[in-house]
């Protein structure tokens, strides 16, 4: 049963889990503009600039792909919790207490995503990685 025990086969796993999904919506909005629109036409309705939403990109485009491959784990999981962050102040805020008719949290995936981001952070990468940390 030792080969249960490798911590660098479940960081690589939590890292290619939580990567690729981001990296999805991330991939779907660079192919779809008007959603990253939609982002900036809050962000100026909050008295933010709109160029910050292009950093959704650097969220869920660049962190993603560095936890993927293993290198600067550490920082991708930083930019993805931020993002994860962002995504819930912005969009998910009033969800934030409540639940859905399943009697499970509305904000799962969300939080799954900030929580999966934050132990990349401070897991980092392991062995299995372009460059282990």
């Amino acid at each position: 049963m030792r080969f249960l025990h490798n911590e660098d086969l479940g960081k690589l796993l939590l890292r290619l889990c939580v990567g690729i999904l981001i990296l999805l919506h991330g991939v779907s909005k660079l192919m779809d503009p008007s959603s990253l629109n939609g982002i900036a036409h809050q962000l100026s309705g909050m008295g933010l600039p709109s160029f910050v939403a292009y950093g959704v990109l650097v969220g869920e485009l660049v962190g993603p792909v560095m936890a993927i491959v293993g290198w600067q784990s550490r920082i991708g999981g930083l930019l993805m919790a931020i993002n994860m962050i962002v995504a819930i102040i912005l969009v998910h805020l009033p969800q934030l207490w409540t639940l859905n008719a399943q009697g499970g949290w509305t904000l799962e995936l969300q939080g799954m995503f900030l929580f999966g981001a934050l132990a990349i952070l401070f897991l980092g990468s392991g062995r299995m990685a372009a460059k282990p940390d």
